[in-house]
């Protein structure tokens, strides 16, 4: 049974692709329709999703290709490493993998970063798909093209933009989603707002509680809105040579929590939803927004589960040593995307010490 869904196109010329919204998308064989022909399809997924969503999908792709393969890694974020990126290699190569192989990414946003980079560099390139199951991963780390591993020095410091072919967001996986990590990916459906479109701000605000009761409606409009919104930026800025770093809203001192307590010790969105609270506050102090931007950004990403406060264990000196070897920082000065106007959001410096303030004025005490 085919279900209707909704779709938006990411127009990157040769490399343009959809991503599909709706429900019963990945036992539906019609999903798939239109990839490249190959005698081999490889379900990239981990032991948590695997039981759940692994043999509907084989079962519709075993319609096309004669052999399917599953790979199981290790759940979470701290296995997004090395030696999770060699079991995919290994498992690949032992299989006798060819180079139209097509690769599945059936998970959450590590797994989708991993078997991306795995697409971009087994035979130096096969195609990939993405099966987003997390929210987090359907509004945000699926779309665009990023993958990579972490390295104990820094979050996705080793990658490639590398796209997938089709970005398939069903929404039933949402169901079975843990409200910790459901709070997690609304975090980064939030960072829509400020960045590029207030009046979906006020819409998140006014439909929170829908969004956390799983309403189905609310969550489709929450994944396509955000999709548009990257898909606009990625479709300009591919590579983020300027306008796609204001996607990492948050993020800065979001990696900083990341890192330096450890990977998985807080759930990537939920040290988002922390960075922005921070990176609104360094907005204002910066004289770009009013303290009412920063309190409305602190009640929002507090309802929706989401820590407001940065760990104690972190001193300002050590956020600021992690940020140094950030992405965005540029011969050692640590870029923060700050919010401009509400809906527009730029790059700044801003001083060490101004910087610790900020830090410090939102730590757990």
């Amino acid at each position: 049974m085919h279900t209707p869904h909704a779709s938006v196109a990411i127009d990157l010329a040769d490399r343009s692709y959809d991503i599909r919204i709706g429900t019963g998308l990945l036992g539906d064989e019609a999903s798939y329709a239109g990839l490249p022909a190959a005698a081999c399809a490889v379900i990239v997924t981990n032991e948590t999703v695997a039981p759940l969503y692994a043999a509907r999908v084989r079962q519709a792709l075993s319609a096309r290709y004669a052999r399917v393969l599953e790979i199981q890694l290790p759940d979470g974020e701290v296995h997004k490493d090395w030696d999770s990126l060699n079991r995919i290699f290994d498992r690949l190569l032992e299989a006798g993998c060819d180079r139209k192989t097509v690769l599945f990414a059936l998970g959450g946003g590590v797994i989708g970063d991993m078997t991306g980079f795995a697409a971009a560099c087994y035979m130096r390139g096969v195609p990939f798909v993405q099966l987003p199951t997390t929210l987090l991963a359907q509004v945000d780390s699926s779309v665009g093209g990023k993958t990579a591993i972490n390295h104990p020095r820094g979050k996705n410091m080793i990658g490639a933009f590398y796209q997938p072919l089709r970005v398939l967001a069903d929404l039933d996986t949402l169901d079975t989603l843990p409200p910790r990590e459901l709070s997690a990916g609304l975090a980064e459906v939030i960072k829509y707002g400020p960045i590029a479109d207030p009046s979906f701000l006020d819409w998140i605000e006014s439909h929170l509680d829908a969004l956390l009761a799983r309403d189905k409606a609310a969550l489709a409009h929450a994944v396509q809105r955000s999709c548009e919104i990257k898909a606009w930026v990625v479709g300009q800025d591919e590579r983020e040579s300027g306008l796609r770093a204001i996607l990492n809203f948050g993020h800065t001192f979001g990696h900083a929590i990341e890192a330096g307590l450890g990977y998985g010790e807080w759930l990537h969105g939920e040290a988002v939803g922390c960075g922005m609270v921070m990176a609104s506050e360094l907005s204002a102090r910066l004289g770009l927004v009013g303290a009412d931007f920063v309190e409305r950004m602190r009640r929002l990403i507090q309802r929706a589960g989401l820590p407001v406060a940065g760990p104690r264990a972190l001193s300002a000196s050590r956020y600021l040593e992690l940020m140094r070897v950030d992405k965005k920082s540029e011969g050692g000065e640590i870029r923060f995307v700050v919010v401009e106007a509400l809906g527009r959001a730029g790059m700044r410096g801003a001083p060490d010490a101004l910087v610790a303030q900020v830090i410090e004025a939102h730590t757990e005490r």
